[in-house]
């Protein structure tokens, strides 16, 4: 019996022992595998802030002070500009070009590519161009600042480009004739790739405000556009021979069209944009110069126009050759005391002196209005004037909106060679027959 009891705790104890060991060995199998844990998190925040201190070194940044520039609104800054760019451009990774805070004196400058990696203009300060459009016509530039055949390209920042154009606007000649040379635009993105525009002003250009030719992957946002409404061809931007350009909530307002769309132009966006004074959203004009690209795949929506003299327009030149342009969406925009808010004009001839009754050649199809609302400063609401040799295909009307701004007096709607079709609530009642 007293060998059973002595078996028994024995056995009891050896079970205690066996039982304490396991639990040490995991305490310490656990604490193995928080360390490991804690030392794989602090290896990988190591490595993040490395990469991050090595990424902040990678973006070099190049001030045009540095390089000379004044900054008092009366030296010429221009040579200080291209030494930082010239220095800039050939390093390998990100560059920054810093135009801090001043007044910069700029002649007619450009920028020139390709470089090694991307590039990026951060505009604090205000750039002037020269008043006298003799510097430009002396140096033989049609515009002032151009970026040229650059992949990669970032203008960001809360800076002013001032074209100073008010003293060139007496000496426009295009209201008068049709071969006339257009004063110089203020900022120029040409055969640019991967592109941004963001955050800066662009004001008072001698021509157009903006212009984007040959480019693609191009992308405008928050920007603003100044000019007075009588200032002759300062378009807000002009889009030509480009593809997939989107412009997003911006603010423009101008003495022409706010944005203007151009032959060769496809898979182009603009929303949310804010556009008054000026003669509205274009497409056109087209069909001016021989031989033009076609135009397609314009989608405009969520936009709001106030005061202009056109609202949504599609524009073709009369006698002209033929093209193609199709695949227009207008959706969503708000018109505010517009003048002729939804337009087709297959007969434009703004100098007067074109060849009358020679029909345009521009195939216009495939067209859309939809929720198009607000007020029209003319009875006029929609007018589709369309050309009788090559009718307008395919234009649709949805949920039209547009009241007469003196309410004793109803809108109107004319149709002239359009083919289409109208549904949903339509005011002014659809002029297809």
């Amino acid at each position: 019996m007293e060998l059973k009891r002595t078996w028994l705790i024995s056995a009891l104890l050896l079970l205690i022992f066996i039982s304490n060991v396991v639990q040490i060995d995991g305490r310490r199998h656990g604490r193995g595998r928080l360390v490991g844990r804690i030392f794989r998190r602090r290896h990988a925040l190591g490595a993040i802030a490395q990469s991050q201190t090595i990424q902040r070194k990678r973006i070099a940044a190049f001030n045009v002070k540095k390089f000379g520039a004044a900054a008092d609104g009366k030296s010429d800054d221009s040579a200080a500009f291209l030494k930082a760019w010239e220095t800039a451009c050939p390093l390998e990774g990100r560059k920054k070009i810093v135009i801090p805070r001043g007044e910069y004196l700029v002649n007619p400058i450009r920028f020139e590519g390709p470089c090694n990696g991307l590039m990026e203009v951060l505009l604090s300060g205000v750039v002037k161009a020269q008043p006298d459009i003799n510097v430009f016509n002396q140096q033989g530039h049609k515009e002032w600042i151009t970026f040229n055949h650059i992949d990669r390209l970032l203008i960001t920042g809360a800076g002013t480009f001032d074209g100073q154009g008010s003293y060139a606007w007496q000496h426009n000649t295009c209201s008068k004739k049709k071969d006339c040379s257009l004063l110089p635009g203020n900022l120029r993105l040409n055969f640019v790739a991967r592109a941004t525009v963001r955050g800066i002003s662009v004001v008072d250009s001698k021509s157009f405000q903006m212009t984007i030719f040959g480019s693609n992957n191009v992308r405008i946002h928050r920007i603003k556009i100044i000019a007075p409404e009588e200032a002759p061809n300062t378009d807000g931007i002009h889009i030509g021979n480009s593809t997939n350009v989107r412009i997003t909530d911006s603010e423009i307002g101008t003495g022409d069209d706010c944005i203007s769309v151009g032959p060769g132009s496809r898979q182009i966006l603009v929303s949310g944009v804010s556009c008054g004074p000026g003669h509205g959203i274009s497409i056109g004009s087209l069909g001016r110069y021989h031989n033009e690209p076609d135009v397609s795949g314009v989608t405009v929506k969520n936009c709001t126009l106030t005061g202009t003299t056109n609202g949504l327009r599609v524009k073709t030149w009369q006698n002209s050759e033929s093209s193609r342009a199709s695949d227009f969406h207008f959706e969503n925009v708000v018109m505010n005391g517009v003048q002729n808010p939804i337009i087709v004009d297959q007969e434009y001839c703004p100098v007067g002196n074109c060849e009358k009754g020679a029909p345009s050649l521009v195939e216009i199809s495939n067209v859309t209005f939809q929720n198009i609302r607000g007020t029209s400063a003319s009875r006029m609401a929609v007018h589709l004037f369309c050309s009788k040799t090559v009718n307008c295909k395919n234009v649709i009307l949805q949920d039209i909106d547009l009241k007469f701004v003196d309410a004793n007096s109803p809108s109107l709607a004319q149709c002239y060679y359009a083919q289409g079709t109208a549904t949903g609530y339509m005011n002014p009642p659809s002029c297809f027959s």
